[in-house]
């Protein structure tokens, strides 16, 4: 992947959209709700602060992390979806 993000800005990939419910109904591509959590795949340096020194991400590459359903921009990288996101847009980081 060619991206660096800049500042401290994330690449999201997103997790695969839900297509099968609990009971087991297929649930069509409409009507899959937006996926709210994703893996780290590339990080930002960090924000930079008026002092100029850099102010380190509290997250990293590898890290699987919750946002926010409408945070950051979508993009595509060589077809595969991405978002793009601020640090202080997460909500979490989960295991």
């Amino acid at each position: 992947m060619n991206v660096i993000p800049l500042d401290n800005r994330l690449v999201i990939k997103p997790d695969d959209a839900e297509s099968k419910s609990a009971g087991g109904i297929i649930i069509p591509d409409t009507a899959q709700k937006i996926p709210q959590r994703g893996t780290v795949v590339a990080a930002g340096l960090g924000l930079l602060a008026t002092t100029g020194e850099r102010v380190k991400m509290k997250v990293g590459i590898g890290d699987n992390v919750l946002y926010g359903k409408y945070s950051g921009l979508n993009i595509n990288i060589d077809g595969v979806p991405h978002r793009v996101v601020r640090e202080n847009e997460l909500l979490a980081v989960y295991n």
